[in-house]
């Protein structure tokens, strides 16, 4: 398998990584980045020969993600059994949160807030979410170049503050994402091929499939779509979701997608509502061999809404830690509702302060940074 190094000792070499991801600039030639050296990892920086399988991902939680894992450092990722992993085979777990629907909470994708985010709140990955089907949605009539340039955007913003970033095609009111399979070819191969050389950048293809869709209705369309998007980068980390709103991970266990290395599976939970059964599930998953990120959670119920249950959040935190589990937290933007990071009155789009957090944010800023 064709690997992309990024020489975490050569300013230069990250310098080029942010430049060839730039919005509205041209990625830079292959011949470019292939100049670029497999990193030597710093003695501190490996594992202890001695860890068990099991004591790994805790060494992660106890020294932090944070301080692990970054495009810098751990360089483009790549998946070995249910396990994540940096180019040099080390472990990785990335913990960040994600955008709201990119029409309609745009002014969260800048610099400064991607910058306090990695900074002060240990989020390594930010997920853009973008809606195709919703009101302003890609397919539906909406402004599918601005959508792009706000892509592009988070992108850089990504690069610049050495975090990965997630490329998010969020199904939800379509159901089955084989209703605009087309579209959404046609939108991963343009995104691929802008972003091939860019080692930070990952694609999840299709949000939570609902409705009734079935694993074999996802898997036919994530067959197709990973096809499209490996003509252009041949190793990205491709994310794909999994039935009933990305909670049956256990289908996906039972027959996974062949043919393709470096696709992982989504698991979605809101703690006031999915709680020991939904875990008992994704651990099972997980021990079956089943490659999981958690692209989306909530504190709150399913609706994104209601009460708060930070006892069964802890729980769920601590399963995806013991298991190395990435997680990615719904959402950033002042919407009036639980899930939402900032309080509904809070107008700013950057310099945070605690006044400005909601309990869900709160409660996600003291568990990124264990304050």
């Amino acid at each position: 398998m064709k690997k992309k190094w990024i020489a975490a000792a050569v300013l230069a070499s990250f310098a080029l990584l942010i430049q060839g991801c730039a919005a509205g600039k041209a990625v830079p030639e292959p011949s470019a980045l292939a100049q670029e050296q497999k990193p030597s990892i710093p003695a501190q920086e490996t594992e202890p020969s001695d860890l068990t399988k099991e004591e790994r991902p805790l060494l992660l939680v106890q020294e932090g993600a944070h301080d692990l894992a970054s495009p810098s450092k751990t360089g483009a990722l790549h998946v070995e059994g249910a396990r994540l992993l940096g180019s040099g085979g080390q472990p990785v777990q990335l913990r960040g949160i994600s955008s709201h629907g990119l029409a309609w909470f745009p002014d969260y994708i800048n610099s400064a807030c991607f910058e306090q985010l990695h900074n002060e709140w240990n989020v390594n990955v930010v997920r853009l979410a973008m809606y195709t089907e919703e009101y302003g949605g890609y397919v539906s009539g909406g402004d599918k170049e601005n959508l792009k340039r706000l892509i592009d955007d988070g992108v850089r913003y990504a690069a610049e503050e050495d975090m990965y970033v997630i490329i998010d095609w969020h199904i939800l009111s379509d159901s089955n994402p084989n209703t605009h399979r087309e579209e959404a070819k046609a939108f991963f191969r343009e995104m691929s091929g802008k972003y091939k050389d860019c080692s930070h950048v990952l694609y999840e293809i299709c949000n939570e499939p609902n409705g009734g869709t079935g694993w074999q209705d996802i898997k036919s369309y994530a067959q197709e779509v990973i096809g499209v998007i490996r003509e252009n980068d041949a190793d990205a980390v491709i994310i794909v979701g999994t039935p009933n709103w990305s909670q049956y991970v256990d289908q996906a266990a039972a027959d996974p997608i062949r043919g393709y290395d470096n696709v992982m599976y989504a698991l979605h939970f809101y703690a006031a509502t999915h709680k020991e059964d939904l875990r008992g599930r994704m651990t099972a998953a997980v021990e079956a061999g089943l490659p999981i990120f958690v692209t989306e959670y909530g504190i709150c119920d399913a609706s994104g809404n209601g009460g708060i249950d930070e006892a069964e959040a802890n729980r769920w935190i601590e399963a995806l830690n013991q298991h190395g589990i990435s997680y990615v937290a719904w959402n950033l933007s002042n919407k009036n509702e639980t899930s939402a990071i900032f309080n509904s009155s809070c107008g700013k789009t950057s310099g945070f302060t605690d006044e400005d957090l909601s309990a869900s944010g709160r409660w996600l800023r003291g568990m990124l940074t264990g304050r």
